[in-house]
Order: structure tokens, then sequence, then C-alpha cells
């Protein structure tokens, strides 16, 4: 395997013509941290982590340091996984900013009336926006035997609304990509365009994000629980824009409410991060504590992080390799220790 590392960081010569393009440098007194520190921390990362192929660390909204493992570079476009729903759902706040969609409080049935008549009893139907978004809407689903049916099905909509109730209680979290589909037809028909297009137009561009690639289904549309790919520069940005309060360079590009909605705790999640702690989940988010620290994250499988802390106002973006679902926890336990050291360094610096 080639393990040759390209890393980039904050007082590098490199790093005015590579890097400045994207992210505009700070003020020499601006809070950092240590750049020496950080360099031997990331050069070594790839032999803590294997699969690793890209970090960015931003501080202040200054990129401090990058690192590329295996052959991976800054302009590579990486797969996000499931930190597409954390992309999504900061379009459905635009959306709502927009006048496009009224309430997170509007059912299935209400944003999707002609698919929802074909299924007038369906459970999905009833479920509201809001429980899409915090994982709460008790229909029946196991990402592990069903996303690839949900990814082949002819009317990825129509399969949503035959799924039935999982009977847990009301407000019990569980982890739905099914559910976080219907997501792409309700922007759809909000915005009368792509969701691709809304993206670019309304979240990318604005970051100046210029390049990325969408999975699209079966039924020809880009998936909203998964299926990005963003350069891990880029994925930063979506992070650091949600640990400004919705802002990229002084402009308001997602609501700030809608930002913090969405990056506290709803209600507690099932799945487990460690060394992060209390996990809990916002609006497509996870919520938790790292080292005393509160931190909210975009987290796609095997340890795609787009993760926020916001009283350091750091942020700390993965790229990795999607490993067997038998090394999924480990690998992603190992990825999450090593941001647990960048934010230890900054914490350290604060």
């Amino acid at each position: 395997m080639n393990f040759r590392r390209s890393l980039v960081f904050a007082g590098s010569a490199t790093l005015l013509g590579a890097a400045y393009a994207d992210w505009k440098p700070g003020s020499a007194e601006a809070p950092r941290m240590s750049g020496e520190e950080l360099e031997k921390l990331l050069t070594h990362a790839s032999t803590a982590v294997p699969a690793l192929r890209a970090i960015v660390v931003v501080r202040n909204g200054v990129l401090l340091g990058e690192s590329y493992y295996a052959g991976a570079s800054a302009n590579d476009l990486l797969a996000i996984n499931s930190s597409t729903k954390s992309a999504c759902s900061m379009l459905v706040g635009q959306a709502l900013q927009q006048g496009k969609i009224q309430s997170v409080l509007q059912t299935v049935a209400e944003l999707l009336p002609e698919a929802a008549s074909k299924a007038p009893d369906s459970p999905a139907a009833k479920v509201t926006l809001s429980q899409i978004l915090t994982g709460t809407t008790g229909l029946a689903y196991d990402w592990r035997t069903q996303m690839g049916p949900l990814f082949s099905a002819p009317d990825p909509t129509a399969y949503v609304l035959s799924l039935k109730g999982d009977g847990t209680e009301s407000g019990t979290w569980s982890y739905n990509d099914a559910a976080v589909s219907l997501l792409t037809p309700i922007l759809e028909r909000a915005h009368g365009m792509p969701v691709a297009e809304v993206a670019k137009r309304d979240l990318f561009a604005p970051l100046g994000i210029e390049r990325f690639m969408w999975r699209h289904d079966k039924s020809g549309h880009a998936t909203a629980y998964m299926g990005l790919s963003l350069r891990t520069r880029d994925l930063a940005k979506l992070a650091w824009t949600m640990a400004d309060g919705g802002r990229w360079e002084g402009v308001q590009v997602v609501p700030a409410d809608w930002v913090a909605d969405s990056t506290r705790r709803h209600g507690p999640a099932q799945w487990r991060n460690p060394p992060i702690s209390d996990t809990g989940y916002g609006y497509l988010w996870f919520t938790g504590m790292l080292d005393g620290r509160e931190v909210a994250w975009g987290w796609g499988y095997g340890g795609q992080f787009a993760l926020l802390v916001p009283s350091l106002r750091l942020v700390v973006a993965t790229a990795v390799t999607s490993p067997a679902p038998q090394g999924v926890s480990a690998q992603t336990a190992t990825v999450a220790r090593l941001v647990q050291q960048v934010v230890a360094l900054a914490a350290a610096s604060a």
C-alpha cells in the first residue's frame, strides 16, 4: 500500500499557494494551536488509522493543517457517506427560511401529498419532518439489510411509504436511511428542481464549493442519506459554517436558529462513538461530550467526520475508506481517538 503523505500547515509557504484559495489566512494574534505538535500528530496519523485518507483542521476560520495519505490529495472528491444527511439538514433549514417549507411539524402527507395519496394508511405518511430530522419516525428499517433495496427501488418514496411501524415507544431514536431519503422528494417538490441543484445554488456556491459528486439511486435522484463526495476541505467548510452560527466569511448562509436547533440534543441516540460520550441527536447531526466539551458532528460510515467544537471554535474533518461491516466499530473508534487528540491540542492552547 502507498503510504505517501502530503501535509500542509499554517505558516508554511505551500499553504499560501495551495489552501488560501479556499481558506483566508487569519491574524497572527488569533488563538490557534501548536503547529509543531499538530504536524507531528498528523504525520503519524495513518499509522494508527491505516484507512485514513485525509484530515483537515480549522480553528477560528483558519485552516491550520491538513494531511493526505495513500496517494490522496487536497483536490480529491472523497465520499462523506452518511455525513450527507447533515448537509441535507442544512438545506432544510434554508428551505424553511425561504418559505419553501412551512414548518418542521408538517407531515409527509402534507409535504408529499401526491405520493401519500397512494398509500393513505401508511405510517410514514403521518411522520413529521421533525421526526425525520431527529431520527424518531418509528418506522421499521435495518440499514444492514434494507439500504440495498432502498437504493435500487424504482420508486424510493413508495418504498418508504410501504414500511411498517417498528413498535417502539414514540420518540425512540433509530437510524433510518429510508426516512431521511424522503428529504430528496420533499426538497425537490418544494424548490421545483433537483436537490443537487438546490445544494449547488444555496449551500455550495456561497461557501465556494465548486466541485462535488452525488450518487443517484435507481430512480435517478440524488440520495439524501448518503452518496455525496466532497474535497475534505469542503467538508470542513460545512462544519465551520455550523460552528460559526451558519455564517461563512461573515455572510449568513444557514439560519442561526436552525444551526442551534440542529446541534442541540433533542434526545439520546442509541449509537456510541467512544471516546465521545452522552451521544445524542439534533437535526441529522450527532451531539455529545468530548473530554468535557460539547461537540456536534456529521457521522459517515467508517469515520467520515465533520466535527465541531463550538467552545474552541474548532473543526476537524476526516475522510477514510469504508471498512467491512465487522470492522466499522473499531475503525470509527480509532478515527474518533485521533480527533480527540486534535481537540486536546486545541484545548491546551485555548
